[in-house]
């Protein structure tokens, strides 16, 4: 319901959705959202943008955990891409 509503891309919510989780330290949800966000239009460079600028107003730590928990969702994404192997 939230989504659907006029007002806010859902670019914007989705940048609004990343800094909320990092304050708050939901790395779970924070994982879901880094991979909404791609599908909604945000670029890796933006996303890595927004949880960089979470250190100062969310604290050094959640940035730095909401940026690692961003790599291991861009190397699953990545993964999830390649071609697989045939015979293993």
């Amino acid at each position: 319901m939230v989504w659907a509503r006029p007002g806010l891309p859902r670019k914007v919510r989705s940048f609004l959705n990343l800094a909320a989780l990092t304050a708050m330290n939901m790395r779970h949800e924070l994982q879901l959202h880094i991979r909404s966000a791609l599908r909604n239009g945000l670029t890796r460079k933006e996303i890595a943008e927004a949880l960089l600028h979470c250190a100062i107003y969310c604290g050094y730590p959640k940035a730095v955990d909401a940026l690692r928990l961003m790599r291991e969702v861009y190397d699953e994404i990545d993964a999830e891409a390649r071609p697989k192997r045939r015979g293993k």
